[in-house]
């Protein structure tokens, strides 16, 4: 009997585990004597048939690292190509069953995607053309709903919350509203946690509006009762009430065209000019998905790694590990990319940051 041949490939944006879920994969995949290759940057490995065995000598030692062996991208899209030498953001192309093509030719039984909802969304129309496919969940975000938590979160907010903590002793000493500005599209986890964590004074959520006076208003309260400094922690997608997100560029032929960022520049504008106090703006950015995986998310990346390569050996298809409290368990990929989880305005963590003092930039909630 033949054995089984397992592919693997790490799509969208980087985030630390990444490494993790690619050792654990492989190493169950040889435990239970399967053949395992990487397909390099993300889909674009797929469709262009770049790939590098898996064997133990290639995993060994990248637990602990940050980024992927395998390299990634979020553009690298089978139905929808723009990458050159073949296709460009003005003429795309299906090139889904060059894709399909590949996967036949190296005689594999399954495709683990390890992503976001992009790659996994992409991944559950690769199914439907018939390549079997397991999604591992992956985003610093943790915007997944079908998961209570997605690895590369952990070490992000373990970042945020360091800058947090970094940026209370200058603001203290110059007397300064800081403002921290985290990465959030649409779900302000990290700004949330990190504030909370950090003892921000203000934070600003994608799903909070909030308003400039009421954020001044929050420092100057504070100013009056002897608090001359103030940290804001902002997510990215963070916007004021009536208006939209901040938009620093766009990008043709990307999945997320707008390229978000200065929020915590327009909010510190506002500040110095309306409430008289000097502010400074840092902004994480990429920082937040760099470096070494916190010890949970390479527990968490592990646990998700073995248990795609356990689906691998059932047969389940079309299904993503997830976390759902203490065990790793599956749901069906067309669940787990249906709904973003979003911060909860009226949920407990809210409700815990405002009862210690933090405000929303509005005066009620």
């Amino acid at each position: 009997m033949a054995k089984k041949r397992i592919g693997i490939l790490t799509g969208g944006g980087d985030c630390p585990g990444l490494n993790a879920v690619v050792r654990a994969a492989a190493k169950t995949a040889l435990h239970m004597d399967f053949e395992i290759i990487g397909f390099r940057d993300g889909y674009a490995g797929l469709v262009e048939d770049r790939y590098i065995p898996l064997d133990d000598a290639a995993v060994s030692g990248i637990l602990a690292r940050g980024g992927t062996i395998l390299g990634t991208s979020n553009t690298a899209n089978p139905f929808s190509y723009t990458l050159s030498p073949c296709c460009s953001a003005d003429k795309p192309k299906d090139l889904s069953g060059q894709a399909l093509e590949v996967f036949r030719h190296h005689s594999l039984d399954a495709l683990i995607a390890i992503g976001g909802d992009g790659t996994l969304s992409i991944g559950l129309k690769l199914q439907q053309i018939g390549i079997p496919v397991i999604g591992v969940p992956k985003t610093i975000d943790n915007d997944l709903a079908a998961t209570d938590v997605t690895f590369g979160f952990d070490s992000a907010l373990t970042v945020a919350t360091d800058a947090v903590d970094k940026l209370h002793t200058t603001a203290e000493a110059h007397h300064r509203v800081m403002i921290l500005e985290t990465m959030g599209r649409y779900a302000g986890w990290i700004a949330l946690r990190a504030g909370i964590a950090g003892g921000g004074d203000i934070i600003l959520l994608p799903e909070i509006p909030y308003s400039s006076e009421d954020v001044c208003s929050a420092i100057t309260a504070r100013m009056a009762r002897g608090k001359n400094f103030s940290i804001v922690v902002v997510a990215e997608g963070a916007a004021e009430q009536g208006g939209g997100m901040t938009v620093a560029s766009t990008v043709k032929g990307s999945p997320d065209p707008l390229r978000l960022g200065g929020v915590g520049y327009k909010v510190s504008e506002y500040i110095s000019k309306k409430c008289g106090v000097e502010s400074r703006v840092v902004v994480l950015g990429h920082l937040q998905r760099g470096g070494t995986p916190t010890a949970y998310d390479r527990w968490l990346a592990t646990r998700f790694g073995e248990h795609a390569m356990e689906l691998a050996a059932s047969g389940t298809f079309g299904r993503m590990v997830c976390l759902h409290g203490t065990e790793i368990r599956d749901v069906a990929i067309k669940d787990a990319v249906s709904m973003l989880r979003r911060v909860d305005p009226q949920g407990e963590e809210v409700r815990t940051a405002i009862a210690v003092g933090t405000t929303f930039g509005v005066k009620s909630i």
